[in-house]
């Protein structure tokens, strides 16, 4: 189950970003996902799942924003499994 999270944006940001509302959505759900895995609060699967991409891509956008990959727990990767 998904739930839909809304909140305002300054039109000034989108328009200093030339992003459309949609790829600013994008932007901040990926950006969002890194951070939260990055502070080691997500799984990779579950920020993958948070930014709305496949665990590879996610793992390639780790390494594009310098972001050193964490060895996952047997802990995550067992609520991984069970929220699969």
């Amino acid at each position: 189950m998904e739930k839909a999270i809304t909140f305002a944006c300054p039109e000034e940001v989108l328009l200093t970003l030339t992003l459309s509302p949609e790829a600013f959505a994008q932007e901040v759900r990926l950006l969002a996902a890194l951070k939260l895995y990055e502070q080691g609060r997500l799984s990779s699967g579950l920020a993958a799942k948070l930014a709305g991409l496949p665990r590879a891509r996610f793992l390639l956008a780790l390494g594009e924003h310098r972001i050193p990959l964490l060895e996952d727990t047997d802990e995550e990767f067992r609520r991984e499994w069970e929220h699969a």
